[in-house]
């Protein structure tokens, strides 16, 4: 019965995320070869960085002058912010370049086979894995709002995966992305990542490696780069997160405000696209089928296609003093993290939760419920930032 009523579900769910962009490429031509690299980019005054981010940094001690060209890369434990008040990621223009993109590693969140099949609290059995299938080429007629998110961590390029979503308050022109948490801060064990960009139907036409040497810029990233001017997560994932998951795992949820590097429309309206959130945390058992889309990246896969799982949810509990998560079977991997889960409501396609963690063996997701908590953290997004 399970793989009738996923059928019937995919049916539905593709349908309904089949959202047609209207400006495919229409940001511009922002990884085009004559592009200064960074720091010709700081020298032409390009890269400057903000009044109000600089004197943040300046804060912190760090050498405003040399963060876009290069100093970013400094890691060291008191310059790496980690408060929810300090995040920092000015525009270094010409940075995120397809190579670049391209040698970017999986943000990998797995927990131990072991430790997810605890009896702990009120998970359910673990799910029969569903092997991923790729998404219809282009992208943007298929699946217009998922895309990827990538960013630099001390271990050097990373990537997720990430949702064009809605703005209740700023209706038809959304500049926000849904992501996980740990695609934008490390937890506890450090602070939050440099150089945040979501690149939206990356690779549309899903080339080969061999093919993208040749591919043009719009091809790789149709709608451009947008550049995270502000993240929010939780503050649980902030204290609580680890490169495992952690505590902070049922709470591993961002939304960031994007603006483009090059170019003046909102993300919505550039993509043609974006998906409202669902945040009434519907038990696992009244959820109905979810899909699971993003960008696997680690073996057997590299990144380079977008894939979806769909499958009835179950319950997934780390502890009984954690809120429940919801857990699919999938075979993603890395670099799938922070996609969004979709479920139709009354016909309309909504994201309900993201990929945080997953097994050691990658047979399956598990993600978190959206409640109060996250829904209060996007409304501030949307009200503080939604505007600019």
């Amino acid at each position: 019965m399970r793989s009738t009523r996923s059928r019937l579900a995919a049916t539905a769910l593709l349908a309904a995320v089949a959202l047609t962009a209207t400006a495919c490429g229409g940001s511009g031509d922002d990884e085009a070869s004559d592009k200064p690299s960074a720091s010709q980019a700081a020298d032409q005054g390009k890269a400057e960085v903000p009044a109000g981010i600089a004197d943040k940094l300046k804060e912190h001690g760090i050498d405003v002058d040399a963060w876009a060209d290069g100093g970013w890369q400094d890691w060291d434990k008191d310059k790496w912010l980690s408060e929810a008040k300090d995040f920092v990621n000015p525009v270094i223009e010409g940075l995120w370049k397809p190579e670049r993109m391209q040698s970017a590693k999986e943000a990998d969140k797995t927990i131990s086979t072991k430790d997810a099949s605890a009896d702990q609290g009120v998970s359910d059995p673990e799910p029969a894995p569903v092997e991923a299938t790729a998404e219809k080429t282009p992208y943007h007629q298929n699946a217009a709002p998922v895309g990827k998110v990538f960013f630099d961590s001390p271990d050097g390029p990373a990537v997720c995966s990430g949702t064009v979503v809605k703005d209740v308050n700023h209706p038809g022109k959304s500049n926000l992305v849904w992501t996980a948490g740990h695609c934008v801060h490390a937890g506890g064990e450090g602070g939050w990542y440099r150089n945040i960009v979501f690149v939206p139907a990356y690779n549309d036409l899903g080339k080969s490696e061999a093919d993208l040497s040749n591919a043009d810029s719009t091809e790789i990233a149709p709608y451009g780069n947008w550049w995270a001017d502000w993240a929010s997560t939780s503050n649980e994932w902030i204290q609580g997160g680890s490169s495992t998951g952690g505590a902070g795992a049922a709470y591993d949820y961002s939304v960031l405000h994007v603006k483009p590097e090059q170019g003046a429309k909102s993300l919505e309206e550039t993509v043609g696209a974006a998906l409202d959130v669902d945040f009434s945390a519907p038990s696992a058992t009244e959820s109905g089928t979810m899909g699971a889309w993003g960008y696997p990246a680690a073996p057997p896969y590299n990144g380079l296609k977008m894939f979806k799982c769909l499958d009835q949810p179950g319950r997934l509990s780390l502890s009984p003093t954690l809120p429940t998560m919801y857990r699919i079977g999938c075979t993603m991997t890395g670099g799938s993290s922070g996609g969004g889960w979709f479920r139709v409501v009354d016909g309309e396609t909504k994201l309900v939760s993201n990929t945080s963690i997953g097994p050691e063996d990658n047979t399956w997701l598990a993600g978190p419920q959206l409640g109060k908590g996250a829904e209060a953290l996007y409304q501030n997004m949307s009200k503080t930032y939604g505007g600019q």
